[in-house]
């Protein structure tokens, strides 16, 4: 496996634009995102080790990289951003999942 990137976000939202052209706001992105969300959950909901399952959260991220570019963000560095916030901070582990610790309580 190649550490090298074909894709980038700027190629991504090229194409979409090309493909769809312009959508009209920034909810429809987020209900676009929360509509592949759904395909991922329904996947894994028929076969929970079904390795298609991760071509779905792909067109998640795909849609997400729409919505950065919207906001003239880059959305592998706020990634780095928020994980450098998220390993600053402390977690309540449940199932091998975590709630941040909010502060003063």
């Amino acid at each position: 496996m190649s550490d090298e990137r074909v894709e980038t976000q700027a190629s991504i939202n090229d194409w979409i634009s090309t493909t769809f052209g312009e959508t009209g706001s920034n909810i429809s992105v987020a209900a676009r995102a929360n509509q592949e969300m759904s395909e991922l959950v329904m996947a894994l909901a028929i076969d929970d080790n079904d390795p298609n399952a991760v071509v779905e959260a792909a067109d998640i991220v795909i849609i997400l990289y729409r919505l950065a570019h919207r906001f003239g963000k880059d959305l592998e560095a706020e990634i780095d951003r928020k994980m450098a916030i998220n390993r600053g901070r402390n977690w309540n582990v449940a199932n091998g999942h975590g709630y941040h610790v909010k502060e003063g309580k």
